[in-house]
């Protein structure tokens, strides 16, 4: 399985809203975001010219139900 990509919030926070989440509101520079279908809230950090990492995406996409190969599929 090929190592998992490095991604910015913008790119990950585009991925979910493709996939039935809505924005929900912004707290700083937290952004959070809502799937009314599973229930499901995942909050992003949203630190411009930053990338996130590795162990916060993966976290970030479980939060949301992906799993990993899902996930890979939709990017």
């Amino acid at each position: 399985m090929p190592s998992f990509p490095v991604l910015t919030a913008f790119k990950l926070s585009k991925v979910l809203l493709k996939n039935d989440f809505i924005f929900k509101r912004s707290s700083g520079s937290h952004q959070t975001f809502y799937n009314p279908k599973t229930k499901h809230i995942v909050t992003i950090p949203m630190h411009r010219g930053k990338d996130l990492g590795r162990g916060i995406t993966k976290a970030i996409i479980l939060d949301a139900g992906f799993t990993e190969k899902e996930f890979l599929k939709l990017i």
